[in-house]
């Protein structure tokens, strides 16, 4: 297994035990419990499975330009121009 699927599934694990840590357990802080997995989350976890998937993708692939869109017409066999 990679390290950074490792470590992004590990930081995935721990905020999502924060998060319901915070609403299961009844402390002063919980909200700051759910706050701080909500923020993990968001600012750690999705930008790691981010770069994780797309490192070794090309982004032209996935681009809308009119190289594509003949591709994507070609392919469903329509051939009006637009």
């Amino acid at each position: 297994m990679k390290p950074i699927k490792i470590i992004t599934f590990i930081a995935f694990v721990a905020s999502l035990t924060s998060i319901v840590s915070g609403f299961a357990l009844n402390l002063p802080y919980s909200q700051k419990l759910i706050g701080f997995g909500v923020v993990g989350l968001f600012l750690i976890v999705f930008p790691l499975f981010s770069y994780y998937r797309w490192k070794n993708k090309d982004i032209n692939d996935y681009m809308l330009n009119k190289e594509n869109l003949d591709k994507m017409r070609k392919r469903e066999g329509d051939t009006r121009k637009l």
